[in-house]
Protein backbone atom coordinates (compact mmCIF):
# COMPACT_ATOMS: atom_id res chain seq x y z
CA UNK A 1 0.00 0.00 0.00
CA UNK A 2 2.85 2.36 0.89
CA UNK A 3 4.54 1.60 -2.40
CA UNK A 4 1.39 2.51 -4.36
CA UNK A 5 0.98 5.82 -2.52
CA UNK A 6 4.64 6.75 -3.01
CA UNK A 7 4.59 5.88 -6.70
CA UNK A 8 1.35 7.86 -7.19
CA UNK A 9 2.87 10.87 -5.35
CA UNK A 10 6.03 10.59 -7.49
CA UNK A 11 3.99 10.66 -10.69
CA UNK A 12 2.04 13.72 -9.48
CA UNK A 13 5.21 15.59 -8.52
CA UNK A 14 6.84 14.77 -11.86
CA UNK A 15 3.72 15.96 -13.75
CA UNK A 16 3.53 19.16 -11.68
CA UNK A 17 7.22 19.85 -12.27
CA UNK A 18 6.90 19.46 -16.03
CA UNK A 19 3.70 21.51 -16.19
CA UNK A 20 5.21 24.39 -14.15
CA UNK A 21 7.97 25.14 -16.68
CA UNK A 22 7.90 28.68 -18.16
CA UNK A 23 6.77 28.86 -21.76
CA UNK A 24 7.46 31.66 -24.24
CA UNK A 25 4.57 33.93 -25.12
CA UNK A 26 3.41 33.08 -28.60
CA UNK A 27 2.36 35.74 -31.07
CA UNK A 28 -1.00 35.18 -32.71
CA UNK A 29 -0.35 33.58 -36.07
CA UNK A 30 -3.44 35.04 -37.73
CA UNK A 31 -3.88 38.79 -37.97
CA UNK A 32 -6.93 40.42 -36.43
CA UNK A 33 -10.05 40.23 -38.52
CA UNK A 34 -10.12 43.10 -40.95
CA UNK A 35 -12.92 45.52 -40.27
CA UNK A 36 -14.51 47.87 -42.74
CA UNK A 37 -12.15 50.58 -43.86
CA UNK A 38 -12.92 54.01 -42.51
CA UNK A 39 -14.08 56.75 -44.86
CA UNK A 40 -11.51 59.45 -45.59
CA UNK A 41 -13.71 62.01 -43.83
CA UNK A 42 -16.62 61.60 -41.43
CA UNK A 43 -18.76 63.57 -38.99
CA UNK A 44 -17.54 63.89 -35.42
CA UNK A 45 -18.23 66.11 -32.45
CA UNK A 46 -15.17 67.54 -30.73
CA UNK A 47 -15.70 67.18 -26.98
CA UNK A 48 -12.50 68.78 -25.72
CA UNK A 49 -8.84 68.24 -24.95
CA UNK A 50 -6.91 70.29 -27.51
CA UNK A 51 -5.08 73.34 -26.19
CA UNK A 52 -6.80 76.57 -27.24
CA UNK A 53 -10.12 74.93 -28.18
CA UNK A 54 -12.43 74.94 -25.16
CA UNK A 55 -15.86 74.78 -26.79
CA UNK A 56 -17.55 71.65 -28.07
CA UNK A 57 -17.88 71.75 -31.87
CA UNK A 58 -19.52 69.62 -34.50
CA UNK A 59 -17.47 69.12 -37.62
CA UNK A 60 -15.59 66.64 -39.78
CA UNK A 61 -12.52 64.53 -39.08
CA UNK A 62 -10.37 63.81 -42.11
CA UNK A 63 -7.36 61.58 -42.71
CA UNK A 64 -4.72 63.76 -44.39
CA UNK A 65 -2.41 61.00 -45.62
CA UNK A 66 -0.31 63.35 -47.76
CA UNK A 67 0.80 65.25 -44.65
CA UNK A 68 0.44 62.25 -42.31
CA UNK A 69 -2.01 63.80 -39.88
CA UNK A 70 -5.61 63.69 -38.63
CA UNK A 71 -7.40 67.00 -39.24
CA UNK A 72 -10.56 68.40 -37.63
CA UNK A 73 -12.66 70.82 -39.67
CA UNK A 74 -15.30 72.93 -37.90
CA UNK A 75 -18.84 73.63 -39.06
CA UNK A 76 -17.52 76.45 -41.23
CA UNK A 77 -15.44 73.90 -43.23
CA UNK A 78 -12.20 75.56 -42.08
CA UNK A 79 -9.39 73.57 -40.51
CA UNK A 80 -9.51 73.92 -36.73
CA UNK A 81 -6.47 71.78 -35.84
CA UNK A 82 -4.46 68.78 -36.94
CA UNK A 83 -2.65 66.02 -35.09
CA UNK A 84 0.40 64.43 -36.77
CA UNK A 85 0.36 60.63 -36.88
CA UNK A 86 3.82 60.55 -35.29
CA UNK A 87 2.43 62.41 -32.24
CA UNK A 88 -0.24 59.80 -31.49
CA UNK A 89 0.59 57.76 -28.40
CA UNK A 90 -2.64 55.85 -27.61
CA UNK A 91 -6.01 55.64 -29.36
CA UNK A 92 -8.94 53.71 -27.99
CA UNK A 93 -12.74 53.56 -27.98
CA UNK A 94 -14.86 54.50 -25.01
CA UNK A 95 -18.60 54.16 -24.60
CA UNK A 96 -20.96 55.49 -21.97
CA UNK A 97 -24.52 54.40 -21.32
CA UNK A 98 -26.55 57.40 -20.20
CA UNK A 99 -30.21 58.06 -19.55
CA UNK A 100 -31.70 59.96 -22.47
CA UNK A 101 -33.22 63.40 -22.04
CA UNK A 102 -36.67 61.97 -22.70
CA UNK A 103 -36.13 59.34 -20.00
CA UNK A 104 -35.11 62.01 -17.47
CA UNK A 105 -38.16 64.17 -18.23
CA UNK A 106 -40.68 61.30 -18.07
CA UNK A 107 -39.06 59.87 -14.95
CA UNK A 108 -39.71 63.08 -13.03
CA UNK A 109 -43.44 63.21 -13.85
CA UNK A 110 -45.37 62.48 -10.65
CA UNK A 111 -47.29 59.46 -12.00
CA UNK A 112 -47.13 55.86 -10.85
CA UNK A 113 -44.72 53.92 -13.04
CA UNK A 114 -43.13 57.03 -14.57
CA UNK A 115 -39.87 56.15 -12.81
CA UNK A 116 -39.45 53.21 -15.17
CA UNK A 117 -38.75 55.69 -17.97
CA UNK A 118 -35.38 56.23 -16.32
CA UNK A 119 -34.43 52.88 -17.77
CA UNK A 120 -34.37 54.38 -21.28
CA UNK A 121 -30.65 54.45 -22.04
CA UNK A 122 -28.57 55.50 -25.01
CA UNK A 123 -24.97 54.64 -25.86
CA UNK A 124 -22.48 57.39 -26.56
CA UNK A 125 -19.31 56.34 -28.34
CA UNK A 126 -16.07 58.28 -28.18
CA UNK A 127 -12.75 58.18 -29.98
CA UNK A 128 -10.10 58.99 -27.37
CA UNK A 129 -6.67 60.10 -28.59
CA UNK A 130 -3.66 60.62 -26.33
CA UNK A 131 -0.93 62.57 -28.05
CA UNK A 132 2.54 63.91 -27.35
CA UNK A 133 3.38 66.80 -29.65
CA UNK A 134 7.13 67.43 -29.73
CA UNK A 135 6.68 70.70 -31.66
CA UNK A 136 5.13 72.45 -28.65
CA UNK A 137 6.30 69.96 -25.99
CA UNK A 138 2.75 69.25 -24.86
CA UNK A 139 0.72 66.16 -24.04
CA UNK A 140 -3.03 65.91 -24.12
CA UNK A 141 -6.12 63.76 -24.47
CA UNK A 142 -8.69 64.60 -27.16
CA UNK A 143 -12.24 63.20 -27.28
CA UNK A 144 -14.45 62.96 -30.35
CA UNK A 145 -18.03 61.69 -30.22
CA UNK A 146 -18.90 59.42 -33.18
CA UNK A 147 -22.29 58.20 -34.37
CA UNK A 148 -22.00 54.42 -34.27
CA UNK A 149 -19.80 51.52 -33.19
CA UNK A 150 -18.92 50.33 -36.72
CA UNK A 151 -17.59 53.75 -37.66
CA UNK A 152 -15.67 54.02 -34.38
CA UNK A 153 -14.06 50.59 -34.82
CA UNK A 154 -13.07 51.24 -38.43
CA UNK A 155 -11.63 54.68 -37.59
CA UNK A 156 -9.53 53.29 -34.74
CA UNK A 157 -8.20 50.46 -36.89
CA UNK A 158 -7.39 52.76 -39.84
CA UNK A 159 -5.79 55.41 -37.66
CA UNK A 160 -3.74 52.80 -35.79
CA UNK A 161 -2.42 51.35 -39.04
CA UNK A 162 -1.67 54.74 -40.61
CA UNK A 163 0.17 55.91 -37.49
CA UNK A 164 2.06 52.57 -37.29
CA UNK A 165 0.84 51.85 -33.76
CA UNK A 166 0.79 48.47 -32.00
CA UNK A 167 -2.58 46.88 -31.29
CA UNK A 168 -3.62 45.72 -27.82
CA UNK A 169 -7.23 44.57 -27.71
CA UNK A 170 -9.40 47.38 -29.06
CA UNK A 171 -6.71 50.02 -28.52
CA UNK A 172 -3.56 50.99 -30.38
CA UNK A 173 -0.44 52.37 -28.72
CA UNK A 174 3.11 53.46 -29.52
CA UNK A 175 5.62 51.39 -27.49
CA UNK A 176 8.22 53.31 -25.52
CA UNK A 177 11.72 53.42 -26.87
CA UNK A 178 14.19 52.29 -24.19
CA UNK A 179 16.64 55.01 -23.14
CA UNK A 180 19.64 52.91 -24.22
CA UNK A 181 18.46 53.00 -27.85
CA UNK A 182 18.12 56.80 -28.01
Amino acid sequence: MKRTIWSFAGVLLFAAGVFAQPRPVSQPSTPAAARNTAPSSFEAKYEGGMFGFTEKKTGMLKFDDANERLVFFGEDKKEAFGIPYKSLMVIYPQSQSVTSTTGNVVRNIPLPGAGLAGLIKEKRRYLVIQFDDPDVDARGVINFKLDNKDLLDSVIQSLGQKAKLTQRGDAYYRPRVPRSEI
